[in-house]
């Protein structure tokens, strides 16, 4: 087995243009992310109301586009509480590294921002695909060969998880249900 890359330990996906982005999957990862992975010419995202990591487009010396920040946003929206509540969309806001803070009593996970932040509308829409040989739901965009549309729908986790296994297996891929679970949102899901 191939060793893990540093970022495979958070929420992560590559945009089209080959940046790395990451986020938390808990309160104590949203609080390592922000507190140990982020550059001042990354760009953070999340969502504006609670729940969802707090994700960073990884600049890496190269220039952000717009269509990093428009996968990413669609990745943050995804991977929120919104998904659960069976949203089509949700509101994101974009802010710079310098403008996050955390203030005295803030729990963990949660910080605060200053000063203009840049919002935007993101559907909650994933495409599951193989990216860097590993099974992920991510932006129609970023995605290589689409293997399925995943939308916030009514289908259990698990039974979800077990139709992609089925559907993977159908086209000659395979991937354990564990790895499946991982590359998917919390909720319920429409499987297209």
């Amino acid at each position: 087995m191939a060793a893990k890359e540093w970022y495979e330990r958070f929420r992560w996906f590559m945009t089209s243009s080959g940046k790395i982005v990451i986020g938390g999957k808990s309160a104590e990862q949203n609080e390592d992310v922000v507190k140990n992975y982020i550059d001042k010419e990354d760009i953070i995202l999340h969502t504006a109301l609670p729940g969802s990591p707090f994700l960073v487009i990884k600049s890496e010396g190269k220039n952000i586009t717009e269509d990093d920040v428009k996968e990413a946003a669609i990745f943050c929206a995804s991977f929120s509480q919104q998904w659960k509540k069976g949203m089509k969309k949700t509101e994101i806001h974009v802010f710079t590294p310098s403008q996050i803070f955390k203030s005295k009593g803030d729990r963990k996970g949660t910080f605060n921002v200053s000063g203009s932040i840049r919002k935007i509308q993101a559907e909650l829409k994933l495409v599951l695909t193989i990216q860097n040989g590993i099974l992920r739901a991510v932006p129609e965009s970023a995605a290589g060969e689409k293997i399925m549309t995943i939308l916030p729908g009514r289908i259990k986790k698990d039974d979800a998880s077990r139709m992609i296994k089925e559907k993977l297996g159908r086209i000659k891929l395979s991937s354990a249900e564990q790895e499946i679970l991982q590359a998917l949102p919390a909720g319920g899901f429409n499987l297209k």
